[in-house]
C-alpha cells in the first residue's frame, strides 16, 4: 500500500479523533477527568510494530474484534500488562500497584473497558464517513505479544506486510495515573478505498 499525504493525514485524523472519543468514554466509565497524548499514527511493517509495543516476547492484555458492514477490518486495542492492571486498580478503586496480574474479575474489567474502547473508536469512524460499521463481539486475549500477532493476523487473513498503528497515553486525574495502549487496525485494500471515498479523498497514483 503508498499512501498520498492527503491520505496519510485523513488515517492521522481518524486516530485523533477515535482515541478522543475513546478517551471520553474511558472518562465517564471510571467517573474521573481522562486526558490523552497526542496519538501517534503510522502504517509500520509488521516487525516495526510488534518492537513499537515492547518486542516478541513483551506480555499484553489485547482486545480484539471484527469490523463488518460496509468495511472489513480487524481491530486489536493492545495494552502492556501493567497498564492493563493500572485500569483494573483505577475501575475497582484499588490502591496504586496492588493489582499485579489479572484474575477473573480483573480479565472482566479489561474486557469491559475495551469493549467500551474499540466500539468509540469505530463509533467515530462510523461518524467521520457515514458508513455502516458492525463490531463484532470483542475476545479478550492475554499472550505473548507475538504469539497474539501471530493469531490475530492468520485469523484476519490479513495478507499486507504493514498494519496502521495507533499509539497514545491516557492520562488520570492525577499526571502519575499514565495508561500506554495501541490500537492496531488490519484493514483490507477495498476497505481503505472505501473509507477514502467516503471521506472525499483522492486515492494515491
Amino acid at each position: 500500500m503508498k499512501f498520498s499525504n492527503s491520505e496519510i493525514d485523513v488515517l492521522r485524523e481518524i486516530g485523533n479523533i477515535g482515541v478522543g472519543n475513546a478517551a471520553t468514554a474511558l472518562a465517564s466509565l471510571l467517573q474521573a477527568k481522562v486526558s490523552i497524548k497526542l496519538p501517534r499514527v503510522a502504517f509500520l511493517e509488521l516487525e516495526e510494530a510488534i518492537e513499537s509495543i515492547g518486542g516478541l516476547e513483551q506480555p499484553v492484555v489485547c482486545v480484539n474484534l471484527q469490523v463488518g458492514g460496509d468495511i472489513s477490518a480487524t481491530l486489536l486495542f493492545i495494552f502492556d500488562q501493567e497498564s492493563a492492571c493500572a485500569l483494573v486498580e483505577l475501575l475497582l478503586d484499588r490502591e496504586k500497584g496492588t493489582v499485579t496480574a489479572l484474575d477473573e474479575m480483573g480479565r472482566s474489567v479489561v474486557m469491559e473497558i475495551g469493549n467500551i474502547l474499540t466500539g468509540s473508536f469505530t463509533g467515530a469512524i462510523a461518524t467521520m464517513t457515514g458508513l455502516r460499521l458492525v463490531p463484532s463481539v470483542p475476545v479478550l486475549a492475554h499472550d505473548m505479544l507475538g504469539a497474539l500477532f501471530t493469531d490475530s493476523v492468520a485469523s484476519s487473513g490479513y495478507l499486507d506486510e504493514r498494519v496502521l498503528c495507533i499509539q497514545t497515553s491516557f492520562l488520570g486525574a492525577f499526571n502519575q495515573d499514565q495508561v500506554d495502549s495501541h490500537m492496531i487496525l488490519l484493514p483490507d485494500i477495498d476497505s481503505l478505498d472505501h473509507l477514502f471515498e467516503a471521506l472525499g479523498v483522492a486515492a494515491a497514483g
